[in-house]
């Protein structure tokens, strides 16, 4: 049975989403807009503290992968944000969509496994699709839908987002099941974003009202976070005579541009067999021309294509991850979650 997913509505100073009107059942269904293949998705670029005023919404930030849905009266697809069909992998989800009563629509919004608590456990929706590269299908996950990009024959990209939550929040009224609304809650960011932390969430997402729908990193949606966690390039590891399965670390590369750039190594987060498994993937990826200028006796350098989730604290002045812990391996579909270096937190 699905866990509602409502961890920061526990406290009287968040309220739950207002109330929204019915949809009109006599709305036209004319296709007026070509339903598009895909939409690139809107990504949340990362601050240090929640912005302030009117203008902003919040949500809880989600760990887990995001993709879109898209219904249509004959078939529902399920893509990553990489642009890979994952219908097969998320078979509840899309029996799901196919039972939400509307002709056309796309909807935003990311993949889960919850915990007890209602938290997002990315390690979980990992093994329930049998790990990187993993044959399995995901029957525990749940889509957490927080756009709606096109309805019935319009497309709302171009809608502000106010309205596009409207709409939302009608078409999922009281959805409990594989696809269920994420929550808009109210009240300061600040105050958000510490009762985020206090319950072990990973942090919140804010998103100006009044802005349509722009692909890519625009600034529209701001991602604050209580620890960081971003996806990183496994380009290789160091060689330890005394560590699990002879990994003292792993060696992390971010984009630059149509480069990578070295971030540090990361020697904690997992187990014996963890690390057996990446020494097996890693070994089959060895090569003499590192991804990134580095020397050192120890060092087995890989090709670039093992994406990490690494949980860190922060940077040093010279571009390094602090205290960083791996998570687990996202899929290679994942690729274009790749951490770039040029969206470095500012202030």
């Amino acid at each position: 049975m699905s866990r509602s997913a409502k961890p920061l509505l526990q406290d009287d100073q968040v309220a739950k989403s207002k109330p929204a009107r019915p949809r009109d059942p006599a709305q036209p269904r004319l296709p007026f807009d070509p339903m598009p293949e895909r939409v690139e998705p809107c990504l949340a670029l990362l601050k240090k503290v929640p912005p302030k005023g009117p203008d902003w919404l919040f949500e809880v930030k989600w760990d887990g992968y995001r993709l879109a849905i898209h219904i249509e009266p004959k078939r529902v697809k399920i893509i990553t944000r990489g642009g890979h069909d994952w219908t097969h992998r998320f078979p509840k989800i899309a029996e799901a969509a196919r039972k939400l009563g509307v002709g056309t629509a796309i909807l935003d919004g990311e993949a889960v496994v919850l915990d007890k608590q209602g938290r997002s456990d990315f390690g979980a929706l990992q093994r329930s699709l049998g790990g990187r590269g993993g044959k399995r299908t995901s029957t525990e996950s749940v889509f957490m839908a927080f756009d709606l990009l096109y309805f019935d024959g319009h497309d709302l990209t171009r809608t502000e987002l106010s309205v596009r939550r409207h709409l939302l929040e009608d078409f999922l009224d009281g959805a409990i099941g594989a696809i269920q609304l994420s929550e808009e809650v109210y009240g300061d960011g600040a105050v958000l974003l510490a009762n985020a932390c206090s319950t072990g969430l990973e942090g919140i997402i804010a998103k100006h009202r009044d802005q349509p729908y722009r692909s890519g990193r625009t600034g529209d949606w701001l991602k604050i976070k209580c620890v960081q966690s971003e996806s990183f390039m496994v380009v290789g590891y160091e060689q330890s005579t005394v560590a699990r399965s002879g990994i003292g670390s792993l060696l992390l590369a971010a984009r630059k541009g149509h480069d990578w750039v070295y971030v540090g190594s990361v020697g904690t987060g997992f187990n014996a067999k963890d690390a057996e498994v990446l020494r097996s993937m890693l070994d089959k990826l060895k090569t003499r021309r590192p991804a990134v200028p580095l020397k050192g006796k120890n060092l087995v350098f890989a090709q670039p294509t093992l994406i990490a989730e690494i949980e860190f604290r922060g940077w040093t002045h010279d571009g390094s991850l602090r205290h960083a812990s791996y998570k687990g391996l996202r899929e290679v579909q994942d690729n274009a979650a790749v951490f770039d270096i040029k969206d470095m937190p500012i202030g």
